[in-house]
C-alpha cells in the first residue's frame, strides 16, 4: 500500500527525507510540538547543519549496518539508531537533518523501509531511494487507522510514564508544610480505590478549583546523599497513590444543646482514585503536576558534565539495576543537566593490593564503561534516568560521564 505525503516545507531534497529527519528528533504522535518548541539544542542544530548535505563518515557505522531495515512495531528511534551507528546518541548526523528549513514535523511509521545511502566514503539514512516514491507497507485491517497513531517515539514511552509524576524531590522542611490526611470514611486497615478520606492543610490550600484536581499520596521523604560528597541534595518522597478532591476545607457553625455557636474546621473530601502501596492517616498530598507531553531527544551534553548514580528508583532492597529500570543521579538543572541527556555508565574500579609488589601497594582499577542511561526528569541538584543498555548490574555509587567524553 502507497502512502502519499504531502510536503510541509521547501529547501529540502524531498518530504521523506524530511519525514525521516523530524521522526529521529523523537515526535510521536501525540506530541504534536510546535516547531518553534523542538527540544533540540545548539549543538545539534550546528551538527545537523553540518551534515545535512552529506551524513557521516563510514567508519562511525555499526559493523553489521544494514544496507536496508523494515520499520516494526515497538521499534523506538533508539533501536534504529543503535542499529546503524557505534553511537546512537549521534542521530542527527546520520539523518542528515537540517532543521532551519523544518517547518512542521513528519515521522515515520511501522512498515516503512530505510535506505542506507553510501557515497564517497559518507553515509545517510533516507525513507526512499533517489527517484523512487516513498513506500510504507501497512498490513490489512478491518477498522480504519491513522499513521499517525503509530509513529514512533525516540525511547519506549511507558517505561517512564509513572515515573514523570511518582518521583518527588522536596527541599528541607517541604513535606512538613505539605497538606495531610487526617481520617476516612471507613474505619479500615487498607485503604482501596473508591474509599473517601479527609485531609487538612496549616493554610486552608484545599480548595475547589474550577477543573478536577487531583493530588500525589506521599510519605517518609528519605535524604538524597550524594555519594561523591555526602551533601543532602533534597528528600525524595515515597510515593503511595492518587486522590482526587472532592470538596473544600471550610469552616463551619453548629449550636450546642445550650444554643452556644461553635465554629469547627471541616477537612476537606477526597476520594482515592490510585494505591500503590498502603494509604494511612498522616500521609502528606502533593499537587499532580499538569503533565507535559515531551519528545525526547537523546542527545550527549554540549558540555562534559559527570556524576555519579545515587538511588535506584522504587526499591530499598534491590543493590543492582539492569536496563529499563530508573536510577537518580546526583546532577540536576543547577549543573546543566537536561531532558534527554545521554550518559555513559562507567563501574567504578576497585581498590585492590597489587599481590605481585612485594610491598603489596594499593592500586585502584580502571573505570569500565558498562552501559547508557538517558535523563527524563531533571529537578534542581537531582536527575532521573532511565537506564538504556547496561552489560552488567548497575549499583550506587557507579560513575557517569558525558558519552563523548575521552580521558
Amino acid at each position: 500500500m502507497r502512502a502519499s505525503t504531502t510536503p510541509l516545507f521547501h529547501q529540502l531534497r524531498s518530504s521523506a527525507i524530511a519525514a525521516a529527519c523530524m521522526a529521529c528528533a523523537g515526535l510521536s504522535a501525540w506530541a504534536a510540538t510546535p516547531a518553534a518548541q523542538l527540544p533540540v539544542t545548539a549543538q545539534q542544530r550546528s551538527t545537523a547543519q553540518q551534515v545535512a548535505a552529506q551524513g557521516i563518515p563510514e567508519a562511525e557505522l555499526a559493523a553489521n549496518a544494514p544496507d536496508t531495515y523494515v520499520v516494526k512495531r515497538g521499534d523506538t528511534l533508539w533501536d534504529i539508531s543503535r542499529v546503524y551507528l557505534q553511537q546512537p546518541w549521534r542521530w542527527p548526523a546520520l539523518w542528515g537533518m537540517n532543521l532551519q528549513t523544518i517547518a512542521n514535523p513528519h515521522l515515520i511509521y511501522p512498515g516503512q523501509t530505510l535506505y542506507l545511502e553510501r557515497r564517497n566514503g559518507m553515509a545517510r539514512l533516507v525513507t526512499s531511494r533517489s527517484g523512487e516514491e516513498e513506500v510504507i507497507r501497512i498490513s490489512p485491517r478491518v477498522r480504519s487507522e491513522s499513521l499517525s497513531g503509530t509513529a514512533l517515539p525516540a525511547v519506549n514511552q511507558r517505561l517512564i510514564e509513572a515515573f514523570l509524576v511518582e518521583p518527588e524531590v522536596l527541599s528541607a522542611g517541604e513535606s512538613e508544610k505539605a497538606p495531610r490526611l487526617v481520617g476516612a470514611a471507613q474505619e479500615r486497615a487498607l485503604l482501596s480505590p473508591g474509599d473517601r478520606v479527609y485531609g487538612r492543610s496549616a493554610d486552608q490550600s484545599l480548595e475547589m478549583g474550577q477543573e478536577r484536581q487531583y493530588y500525589r499520596v506521599f510519605r517518609n521523604a528519605v535524604p538524597m546523599t550524594d555519594p561523591e560528597t555526602n551533601a543532602i541534595l533534597g528528600y525524595e518522597a515515597q510515593y503511595l497513590g492518587k486522590v482526587q478532591l472532592m470538596a473544600g476545607e471550610r469552616q463551619e457553625t453548629t449550636l450546642d444543646a445550650k444554643g452556644n455557636a461553635h465554629t469547627d474546621p471541616v477537612p476537606a473530601s477526597l476520594d482515592i482514585t490510585a494505591v500503590k502501596e498502603e494509604i494511612r492517616v498522616g500521609d502528606k498530598l502533593l499537587p499532580m503536576p499538569r503533565i507535559q507531553v515531551t519528545s525526547y531527544v537523546p542527545h550527549a551534553p554540549d558540555e562534559h558534565l559527570q556524576g555519579s548514580v545515587m538511588s535506584i528508583y522504587g526499591s530499598n532492597s534491590v543493590a543492582y539495576a539492569s536496563r529499563n529500570n530508573v536510577i537518580a543521579i546526583n546532577r540536576g538543572q543547577a549543573d546543566g543537566v537536561e531532558l534527554g541527556h545521554v550518559f555513559r555508565l562507567m563501574t567504578r574500579g576497585a581498590r585492590i593490593k597489587d599481590k605481585t609488589d612485594s610491598d603489596q601497594t594499593v592500586i585502584k582499577l580502571p573505570n569500565e564503561a558498562n552501559g547508557l542511561a538517558m535523563v527524563f526528569r531533571t529537578f534542581d541538584k537531582v536527575s532521573y534516568a532511565l537506564i538504556l543498555e547496561a552489560k552488567e548490574g548497575v549499583k550506587v555509587g557507579d560513575a557517569l560521564i558525558s558519552p563523548d567524553y575521552r580521558p
